[in-house]
């Protein structure tokens, strides 16, 4: 297809661009930065990509830059192979969990996003391996974001951060996770789990909002998993506008914990790593009015063509090391499960 030639050309030209569906289209939108220069995000509309807490905030504006949109069709899965990880990181994992749990038990927090990065032995075929990306998760965001000065990430990210129009707002609360099965069990930390998220941003928009709508948490599914989710919506008043709410969002309790200061502290002396865009998020931002952002889950960075994937958990009271270790395990396979080997 045209779009993937393109992608492969920009690729190869080293220039700045993003491609992304969005969940339950089969439109691809295509933004090409006309110049090589970071340009950094200060609330012009464009597509944006915003690190977890440290990095370059970086935004392609839709102003003076070429946006294309085309339809799929017949979009079918290549073969994809079995990647391995340099290391398995098993017990260096359950370690941090184990003093995460330590942690809230001591009352620093109630809860902590934890995470881990694997890295593959093997290299991949970027815009293959994005073809499947596109394919097999038709209810998330497909992304493949590229900028010299960045780097190349893509993904399928399951969650929402915020989508706006006009005044009108929606975000979710994501949290919990189990292997998708017929008939599924929630155990009582992943609904704490779930519930901290919801009171948090409830708490953090009550007064600030109009006509606030909480639905109950619903099982859905995203590729081989599924979690709890929860829709918050309402109405944005005249002194609480997009930018607002997106800085009161974000980081929600979902990727960090809670509270979140003591959280995220946690989270920078103990993981031992920078997430840098992992947990961060992109998309949208103020299009026609319009803006549609989402949290940078379910990703892989590639620089020089070594291949990282970026997975966490939340971790409470009741959480079990080697359970979340597991869990991680299975949220690395939304990727896994559809690289594509490079060739030579």
């Amino acid at each position: 297809m045209q779009v993937f030639k393109e992608i492969s050309t920009l690729l190869l030209e080293q220039k700045p661009f993003v491609c992304y569906v969005k969940p339950n289209e089969s439109v691809w939108n295509l933004l090409l930065q006309q110049n090589e220069e970071w340009v950094e995000f200060t609330h012009q509309a464009g597509f944006v990509f915003i690190p977890f807490q440290e990095g370059k905030q970086v935004v392609i504006p839709f102003e003076g830059n070429l946006f294309l949109q085309g339809n799929f069709e017949n979009q079918i899965k290549k073969t994809a192979e079995s990647f391995t990880a340099e290391n398995n990181q098993k017990q260096s994992f359950e370690n941090l969990v184990a003093n995460g749990v330590a942690a809230i038990q001591s009352g620093e927090f109630d809860k902590v996003v934890l995470s881990r990065k694997i890295v593959l032995k093997e290299q991949i075929a970027i815009v293959a391996s994005f073809e499947n990306i596109i394919a097999t998760y038709p209810t998330a965001f497909r992304y493949l974001f590229f900028h010299p000065k960045v780097g190349l990430w893509m993904g399928a990210t399951p969650e929402q951060l915020v989508k706006i129009n006009q005044n009108q707002f929606e975000t979710v609360a994501l949290a919990g996770t189990q292997l998708f099965a017929e008939k599924v069990i929630w155990e009582s930390k992943e609904i704490e789990e779930q519930q901290f998220v919801t009171d948090y941003i409830v708490a953090n928009i009550k007064n600030k909002v109009n006509q606030l709508i909480v639905t109950d948490a619903n099982t859905v599914k995203a590729g081989n998993l599924v979690h709890l989710k929860s829709f918050i919506s309402g109405e944005l008043t005249a002194d609480f506008q997009a930018i607002d709410l997106i800085k009161t969002l974000h980081p929600t309790p979902a990727v960090c914990g809670l509270p979140k200061e003591n959280a995220i502290d946690f989270i920078l002396k103990n993981e031992g790593y920078n997430r840098k865009y992992y947990a961060g998020f992109l998309g949208e931002y103020n299009n026609d009015k319009q803006t549609d952002l989402f949290v940078n889950l379910r990703c892989l960075e590639i620089d020089n063509d070594v291949v990282t994937i970026y997975v966490g958990c939340g971790i409470t009271k009741d959480s079990n090391p080697e359970k979340e270790y597991i869990e991680t395990e299975n949220k690395s396979m939304t990727m896994r499960n559809v690289l594509v080997s490079k060739t030579f």
